[in-house]
């Protein structure tokens, strides 16, 4: 592990464990066992410090989204079984996690800054990228709504993360999968949304 990475986690460990006002150089110093001023070196300012954090972060979930293998087809049961793992193996990584989304709040006024954790995180094409697999593997009629489903996931993690109830992800992600199913069966049927069919002209 290099010395950026070094500085990275113990900057995740800090905000994790003490929120993002523990954030600090002198602090993080301490925390990587470095000497004071190491910090410095690599992120001059506290801004600097907290790109560097969130980038970290991005690299630390691309470790998790590598391992993900989706074969062509699959059925409800075992995209469901695929994503809760998935899920599991993310929120297992918990100071990250809390770190993420307690930057996610302390950047939301940081157009720039917030993209490295949302919109521009290296990641984030990743998961983009699964979730569209997911949806094609399962037979969704629009693989290209695969941003509904990373958010939905997203929303899932952080749900998991802070553990604010019993979450059983599994059937949230069933019930989302269901219904995207669920429209492509109805577009075949030639139904609307609404779920009548078209009479065409089938005679009086």
């Amino acid at each position: 592990m290099g010395r950026r990475e070094l500085i990275a986690d113990a900057g995740i460990r800090l905000i994790a464990c003490g929120g993002t006002h523990r954030l600090t150089h002198r602090h993080v110093d301490a925390e990587a066992g470095l000497a004071a001023g190491s910090t410095s070196y690599y992120a001059r300012t506290r801004r600097d410090l907290i790109a560097l954090v969130a980038n970290r972060l991005s690299e630390l979930s691309r470790v998790d989204a590598v391992r993900v293998r989706i074969p062509r087809r699959l059925d409800l049961d075992e995209a469901a079984d695929l994503i809760e793992e998935l899920m599991i193996r993310m929120a297992g990584r918990r100071d990250a996690q809390a770190a993420r989304f307690a930057l996610l709040f302390e950047v939301r006024n940081d157009e720039e800054l917030r993209a490295l954790l949302t919109a521009n995180a290296p990641v984030r094409a990743d998961f983009g990228q699964i979730a569209s697999e997911f949806l094609s593997a399962v037979g969704a009629p629009d693989p290209g709504r695969a941003e509904e489903l990373v958010a939905l996931l997203d929303a899932l993690l952080m749900y998991r993360a802070v553990e604010a109830a019993p979450l059983d992800i599994r059937a949230v992600v069933t019930a989302y999968l269901v219904g995207m199913t669920a429209q492509g069966v109805k577009a075949q049927d030639g139904r609307d949304p609404g779920g009548s069919a078209h009479s065409g002209a089938r005679g009086a």
